[in-house]
């Protein structure tokens, strides 16, 4: 039996517990994995003085992939996102988004099989920023200025959407292949091109020329407000979407809407060399260490992961548990019980222990 060299990252919040779940479950899935647990965010910050240490990183690295709980991000101030860093760091371009209803899992719509896929490294999430009244944001306010028909206030916040031939065409290619690999019948481009006509005219129109390359996948194209409606009115319509990094975060949150909310939303990040899985949603600092953290995200990033590693069968098996278990709506966490009563709530341990239970029978 092969044994998989994971990074293990449990993140904060309740992303000790869910990743300790995860880790149990898939332990049990019949899979042999050599876990090498490393640090990253807040309590690495205080520990190793980095919230995302080099050691961290060269363990990703060394092994090809990562299993991450998630990692809490400051809002308007404070350290840089540990998310976006490690995207960056190890070239993880393709963020990979599924949302699929389960039986059980409260949710307006129904019979929903989409998947998000999301250019990691570009536009407006890559980092160029300039804060307002510094030099730096002064200097590029007057050297726009000086070349557009549209001023810019000296006293402006900036930040640089980048969109480039090369990265455009890896997140569509990406799109393809895994529709190719998956048995999918479509891709979908979403973008802005009818105002933003440089940048996400660019995306678009390297969008059409890869689908040039697989006839047999059936592509179109659609502006990124109108995908929003019409995800809400026709979802059975569309099957893999791709998109520029911005939008691809949005369009994710509310694809994870639509199936159920992010507690059952999980996710990959795939560079080509290396990728980490995740889930989607937060740290939810408010609820670690009560054991009530509803794990199945987690756990399906892990499912996700198991595919990656080529144990397709594996990761049926931990899918499958999952749903049966999510189904009966007993042994599962609060928030995914009909009468959402805690009292009778399994906790994430005991969420973790019935899906391993229905593994073993």
């Amino acid at each position: 039996m092969t044994t998989h060299n994971v990074t293990l990252i449990p993140g904060d919040g309740i992303g000790p517990e869910v990743t300790e779940a995860t880790r149990r479950v898939l332990d049990a899935c019949g899979v042999a994995f050599a876990w090498d647990e490393q640090p990253a965010g807040m309590e690495a910050a205080e520990t190793h003085g980095d919230v995302l240490p080099e050691g961290t990183l060269a363990s990703v690295r060394r092994n090809g992939v990562g299993l991450k709980g998630p990692i809490t991000t400051p809002i308007g101030g404070g350290f840089r996102s540990v998310n976006v860093g490690l995207r960056h760091a190890l070239g993880l371009y393709a963020n990979l988004r599924p949302g699929r209803t389960m039986v059980g899992v409260q949710s307006t719509f129904e019979e929903i099989d989409l998947v998000v896929v999301r250019e990691n490294m570009e536009d407006l999430y890559a980092g160029v920023e300039f804060d307002a009244g510094t030099p730096e944001a002064r200097d590029v306010i007057g050297f726009v200025n000086a070349r557009s028909g549209k001023p810019i206030s000296d006293e402006a916040a900036l930040t640089i959407k980048m969109i480039t031939p090369e990265g455009s065409r890896r997140i569509v290619r990406y799109a393809f292949e895994y529709a190719r690999a998956n048995g999918r019948r479509q891709v979908t481009a979403v973008h802005k091109a009818n105002i933003m006509k440089f940048t996400d005219g660019l995306f678009l129109r390297v969008a059409q020329e890869v689908a040039a390359e697989y006839p047999e996948i059936a592509f179109n194209d659609r502006i990124v407000d109108n995908m929003c409606m019409q995800l809400m009115q026709k979802p059975q319509d569309y099957d893999v979407l791709v998109m520029p990094n911005l939008y691809g975060d949005i369009l994710s949150d509310l694809v994870a809407g639509m199936v159920g909310g992010l507690g059952v939303a999980p996710s990959g990040n795939i560079g080509a060399e290396t990728a980490v899985f995740e889930p989607i949603h937060g740290s939810a600092p408010s609820h670690a260490g009560k054991n009530e953290a509803n794990p199945t995200a987690m756990i399906l990033s892990g499912a996700l992961m198991l595919r990656h590693l080529g144990e397709r069968e594996a990761a049926e098996r931990v899918e499958a548990a999952v749903a049966a278990v999510v189904a009966e709506g007993e042994r599962v966490t609060y928030d995914l019980r009909a009468d959402r009563d805690p009292a009778k709530a399994a906790g994430t341990s005991g969420m973790a222990d019935a899906i391993i239970a229905r593994m073993a029978g």
